[in-house]
């Protein structure tokens, strides 16, 4: 039994998966419990279609899956606050960045745990999940949580989720970083702030979109609207040089995988 749901933290990806869930009609409102001391929109909307936002503490041990979705700094506190009230036999699914599920598991009273990294764009149904979870118990349990999210990616090691955080559970960060540099290029080109608003959002949103939907290779697709001696090739002289993106995202990757490191120790 996956149901009842209690989130720990409904915050920005807390909110999202919130969202998404509705959306999908995944769960049954009256089935979630929500604890955030300050609950944002999506908590609000989930309690407004039945949702218990904040109950009594004796209610919480009614929960069979613990999200814990609070920052990574906090999640030691939740943990000295709630484990108590739990069910011994409730499943923690934990997205907090760096922390790894032996430390979970030892202050949730060993209960078993699962580690995902999500995206927010679960709550439109087409987040990206990084799991790992020793147990097929818990891993199917956060498997039911995401799969109506998006997609789900299975990691076999758990040492592999601090990539997985720099190469996903970042990413969409470095995506609106672009668009915004490449409205900005855009004006300064000539273009109006509107008209290279316009372009740059509808132009990689509909890259993205094919992407998606021909399940070519990147480079393939790269290759296809890159003409000899044109202007896509001029461009991609700067974006792929010596200085370009490939070394630009290898140190991002790896800035965010060392920061993922020490956000668990």
């Amino acid at each position: 039994m996956i149901t009842p749901i209690l989130m720990l933290g409904a915050g920005r990806m807390g909110g999202a998966m919130l969202d998404g869930w509705a959306r999908a009609g995944t769960f049954d409102s009256a089935q979630l419990m929500i604890v955030d001391p300050h609950p944002g929109e999506a908590a609000l909307r989930a309690q407004a279609a039945g949702a218990r936002l904040n109950p009594p503490d004796a209610e919480l041990a009614a929960a069979r899956t613990v999200v814990l979705a609070v920052k990574p700094q906090m999640w030691r506190e939740a943990a000295r606050l709630y484990a108590g009230l739990l069910d011994p036999e409730a499943v923690i699914v934990s997205i907090a960045a760096g922390v790894a599920a032996q430390d979970i598991a030892h202050h949730f009273a060993g209960r078993p745990v699962a580690r995902v990294m999500p995206t927010t764009a679960a709550a439109i149904g087409h987040g990206t999940a990084s799991l790992h979870a020793e147990g097929g118990p818990a891993r199917a349990r956060a498997r039911a949580l995401f799969e109506p999210l998006g997609t789900v990616v299975d990691l076999a090691d758990e040492s592999q989720m601090h990539a997985a955080t720099g190469v996903s559970g970042s990413a969409p960060a470095y995506l609106y970083a672009f668009v915004e540099a490449l409205e900005a290029a855009g004006a300064a080109a000539g273009l109006s702030i509107q008209q290279s608003s316009e372009l740059a959002r509808s132009t990689i949103v509909g890259a993205a979109a094919l992407l998606a939907q021909s399940g070519a290779e990147p480079a393939d697709l790269r290759r296809q609207v890159t003409s000899p001696g044109g202007t896509t090739e001029a461009a991609l002289n700067v974006l792929l040089g010596e200085h370009g993106l490939p070394p630009l995202l290898r140190e991002a990757v790896a800035s965010a995988t060392r920061r993922s490191r020490e956000l668990g120790g």
